[in-house]
């Protein structure tokens, strides 16, 4: 099954309106990206503080399908995808009670942190890309069976 993360909205996600904050829609996927880290055994202290390499973000989207309320249970599909030698993707898809409330999408490059120039993935990136992947598709074949 591909990852999922659990994560109940807290009144501090929200703006006046009572839904979630837009960007912290964006928060709330980075906590499952790190989650997801760890669940493979990834140091996320390590992955964070002073590495020789970095995956910022150069891209990030948010489609909102529905208001997300204080309170709901997300459910956070995690879906990544290597771009290039340099790249990847995030799709994640946040539900509430089976029903898709936003759908968001982060683009990370692979950067020396010391000249800031692009490098290749590193090893355990590509594992943690591969397993997901693998996950990913294994859930999507389920979902096409019981769909017959």
């Amino acid at each position: 099954m591909s990852f999922t993360y659990n994560r109940t909205v807290r009144f501090q996600d929200t703006d006046a309106a009572g839904v979630v904050y837009f960007a912290n829609v964006l928060a709330i996927c980075h906590e499952a990206y790190e989650e997801s880290l760890s669940k493979i055994g990834i140091n996320v202290k390590d992955f964070f503080t002073n590495p020789s390499v970095a995956f910022p973000i150069v891209h990030a989207s948010v489609d909102f399908l529905r208001p997300i309320f204080c309170g709901d249970n997300l459910l956070i599909r995690l879906v990544p995808q290597q771009l290039g030698n340099d790249k990847f993707e995030i799709t994640y898809e946040l539900m509430v009670a089976d029903v898709m409330v936003s759908k968001s999408l982060t683009r990370h490059v692979c950067i020396e942190t010391d000249t800031r120039s692009k490098t290749e993935l590193p090893e355990h990136i590509k594992e943690w890309l591969e397993t997901n992947r693998r996950e990913s598709e294994s859930a999507e074949r389920r979902k096409s069976r019981e769909a017959i």
